[in-house]
């Protein structure tokens, strides 16, 4: 019989949705799924079931912190930081929980995959209190792992690094049932291309120094302020700014690439709202972007060196260190060095060589595809609790 897979996210940030959206693809392309056509998947934003004053303050007040004070933001990660300690955030998840808890029993689930730190542990706080029997499987959407993904309720945790399942290992989670896999990412990101014939079909010159823009996050200021720096560069160069679902950016973003016509070797691209992003990325030499976690995974995926730019503290913080480390990155702290920095790096041909191979390396663009198998390998296997 087909199997009745239920994928959980929060919309918080669009990576954990990005994510389960990867995994829903990965399931829906598995014969098992639909063996003797009882089998399902479904994409649950387990904010939906929530009541409708929570579910803005909870959404709202990330996205805020993220424009308006990551430092903000900072100081909640890090204060939030402690092992198995329950903070009254997440004391006040579960007094929400009671339509999550309804739909959850009307669908009855074989396998429950989270890509969200707040289902499991509603889940485990459930299972708790007698009211479901579950073990999630947990996939860690960054390459570290903060405190708050922690459940002692759990089948699997599938994660984006050794060192991430040695500390799930110290923090007492069995890590046999700890999986070094990768975060998911969809499924075109492991098609090959051919980065000439990519950039012939984007519109791009071939044989120039590309760099790609990735607004998500950023706000409108400081784009402009990262795409005006970058007219200061010396060779030729073509930049693909991507500004995303805001025409106000898109519009600014067009007048400095007339600016750039007249003043500048560089070549600027705006471009709107994209299903092509993985197109963009083969076709680019580095990407200038904040390390979020799926955005990483998927310039990993297509073996894309990074250059990172003022990126959340907290989570990105981190994920930018672990970057850094595998000499897949560089970082920029002043804007004004961007031209200088890019220029160098653009001379050394050794250099760029060796990041994007480290960053082949890196990436696991087949993550989705090596979770499915394993969890429908595993469904009717032991929980741990």
């Amino acid at each position: 019989m087909g199997k009745r897979v239920l994928i959980l996210s929060a919309s918080a940030g669009a990576g954990h949705v990005r994510a389960a959206e990867a995994l829903l693809k990965d399931f829906q392309h598995h014969p098992t799924v639909d063996a003797g056509g009882s089998g399902e998947v479904q994409h649950w934003d387990i904010l939906k079931y929530t009541n409708a004053v929570f579910r803005t303050i909870y959404s709202r007040f990330y996205l805020d912190l993220v424009n308006r004070a990551p430092w903000l933001l900072g100081m909640v990660y890090k204060h939030t930081d402690k092992p198995w300690k329950e903070g009254a955030a997440q004391a006040f998840e579960k007094f929400n929980a009671g339509p999550f808890v309804k739909a959850l029993h009307e669908y009855k689930p074989d396998l429950v995959v989270c890509t969200h730190f707040t289902p499991p542990n509603i889940i485990s706080w459930l299972n708790a209190q007698k009211k479901l029997k579950l073990a999630p499987a947990i996939v860690v959407t960054d390459l570290d792992c903060h405190a708050m993904w922690l459940t002692r309720n759990y089948s699997h945790y599938f994660v984006s690094m050794e060192e991430t399942k040695v500390y799930l290992g110290r923090m007492g989670i069995d890590t046999e049932n700890v999986h070094v896999t990768g975060i998911p990412v969809d499924p075109v990101f492991r098609e090959p291309r051919d980065k000439s014939a990519t950039r012939r079909a984007l519109g791009l010159r071939d044989g120039v120094f590309t760099v790609l823009v990735s607004a998500g996050g950023f706000g409108v200021g400081p784009v402009e302020i990262l795409i005006s720096e970058l007219l200061a560069m010396k060779i030729p160069t073509q930049v693909v700014a991507i500004a995303g679902k805001s025409e106000e950016l898109k519009g600014k973003l067009e007048r400095l690439a007339k600016r750039a016509a007249s003043e500048s070797p560089v070549t600027v691209h705006a471009i709107g709202f994209t299903k092509q992003m993985d197109q963009y990325m083969a076709a680019a030499d580095i990407l200038i972007s904040k390390p979020g976690g799926l955005t990483t995974a998927e310039a990993m995926a297509r073996g894309l060196p990074m250059c990172v730019v003022n990126p959340i503290p907290g989570q990105e913080e981190r994920n930018s260190d672990h970057l850094l480390e595998a000499g897949v990155a560089i970082k920029c702290n002043n804007p004004p060095t961007l031209a200088w920095k890019l220029e160098g790096l653009a001379r050394d041909s050794v250099r760029m060589a060796q990041m994007r191979q480290r960053a082949m390396l890196f990436g696991r663009p087949r993550a989705g595809e090596e979770i499915v198998a394993r969890l429908l390998g595993s469904v009717e296997g032991n929980p741990r609790r």
